[in-house]
């Protein structure tokens, strides 16, 4: 048994012991309650105090088997006690309960299942742009690395739907699939798709065949690591100085220059005006992109396109006034 487990069971022993002496009293000497309970818990602590009154035969009797038995509880309790405190299980347990508190008040984050090489990047990511993220690890041995990188977490497999709830996936907006398992993905996909149904899904795939069957398990975006790797790889070879560009433009990653999305909200200053306007505002900056709606993502739009509330605008430029547009 746990240290956990064991002080637990160790307190409940104690209070039904304290239950059952005080009724014994009460039953055996005609005890009022209050009285009842003193006696319970003079002897059970073995303090020595004196007796509210000259117990008969009976009272006697009874007194001797709560000694043997309280006595017996109250050391295992104070032996429980020791080990949860020096082994630092009481901490930890508190610290559980923040966490878990914390993650229940959660609203809009995303989910990451697996803290592997893939997870562990996502996570970072994630945690460089401020967003709100709750990662699923199912090995206990990487605790230590989540709780020094400052993350809340749930030790658990995200194949059990009692994890999934845990992380607050209903409430999520995301949520990443990154385990080194096709198999798995597809069953954490489908999970997270039946508790959420508008949840956003990006899911690792490692086969082709992994990669079809994420699609069909409805995840909105499936990666394959290696294959983006090999064409990164390429690219670098081929176009240099685009991949360079590329590099740049990852947000937060250049000096000056970001690329981001920006969703027009209702009563936005932005809505009604042409995309030419808001880039005449402000020299350095270019709207790359157009998503509305349903609609197949515009790439270089028209400029003479009016903006609507709900779209949304790739753009690229510098920090300031991607900042002001936002």
């Amino acid at each position: 048994m746990n240290p956990g487990r064991r002080f637990l069971a160790a307190l409940a022993g104690i209070v039904v012991l304290t239950l059952g002496g005080t009724a014994g009293y009460m039953a055996i000497e005609r005890m009022t309650p209050l009285d009842a309970l003193y006696m319970t818990v003079i002897t059970i602590s073995t303090v020595g105090y004196h007796e509210v009154k000259p117990l008969d035969t009976s009272g006697r009797l009874f007194t001797m088997a709560l000694i043997i038995t309280g006595v017996g509880a109250a050391f295992y309790l104070f032996a429980a006690i020791t080990q949860f405190v020096v082994e630092g299980q009481l901490r930890e347990f508190l610290g559980r309960a923040a966490m878990k508190h914390r993650i229940d008040q959660l609203e809009g984050h995303i989910v990451i299942c697996g803290y592997g090489r893939m997870g562990r990047v996502v996570a970072e990511e994630m945690a460089a742009a401020g967003l709100p993220m709750v990662v699923i690890e199912r090995d206990a041995v990487r605790e230590a690395e989540l709780r020094e990188a400052e993350l809340l977490y749930v030790i658990g497999s995200a194949l059990e739907d009692r994890v999934l709830e845990q992380a607050g996936v209903r409430r999520a907006r995301a949520i990443a699939v990154a385990t080194a398992s096709d198999a798995d993905n597809v069953y954490i996909t489908l999970s997270a798709r039946t508790m959420n149904p508008t949840i956003r899904i990006l899911a690792r795939g490692e086969s082709e065949a992994g990669l079809q069957h994420l699609r069909m398990a409805g995840a909105d975006v499936v990666i394959s690591a290696y294959q983006w790797a090999g064409m990164r790889l390429a690219a670098s070879i081929l176009r240099p100085s685009v991949v360079d560009f590329l590099e740049l433009s990852i947000p937060g990653r250049g000096a000056e220059i970001d690329l981001e999305e920006v969703r027009v909200a209702a009563g936005s200053t932005l809505i009604g005006q042409p995309i030419s306007a808001v880039e005449r505002s402000a020299p350095r900056l270019r709207i790359i992109a157009l998503k509305r709606g349903n609609e197949p993502t515009a790439l270089i739009p028209d400029p003479a396109t009016r903006i609507a509330a709900g779209d949304f605008l790739v753009a690229i430029g510098d920090r300031e006034t991607l900042r002001r547009l936002a």
